[in-house]
């Protein structure tokens, strides 16, 4: 069955940085695109990046563009997000998803705090 692992939240100051990764399985992740998604409390889920299977289209909600870089590794079948420039608004629980899915694996939360 299809599995989506996050990992690599925590705790940040203003400023600082976090690499979170997402362990895929069950099925071909090198012929999906992929996304990352992030909900903050009491607001609706929404994208941050999305990267197509062979990582040539990428793309980036405006909130994410010039601090956040989306990358893959097929070989791996991992998917990151590299969050710098952290703000305190960027706390949220944020979760990968691939093209067409609808299965959410438990996200890794992100706290943006001083």
């Amino acid at each position: 069955q299809v599995q989506l692992v996050e990992s690599g939240g925590g705790l940040v100051q203003p400023g600082g940085s976090l690499r979170l990764s997402c362990a895929a399985s069950g099925f071909t992740f090198e012929y999906y695109e992929m996304y990352w998604y992030r909900q903050a409390p009491g607001k609706e889920r929404e994208l941050v990046a999305t990267i197509s299977d062979d990582s040539r289209v990428i793309d980036y909600a405006d909130f994410a563009k010039g601090r956040f870089t989306i990358s893959r590794a097929n070989d791996k079948s991992t998917l990151y997000l590299q969050m710098n420039t952290l703000k305190p608004e960027d706390t949220a629980l944020y979760y990968c998803q691939r093209f067409g899915g609808d299965k959410w694996g438990q996200g890794t939360q992100v706290t943006v705090s001083s």
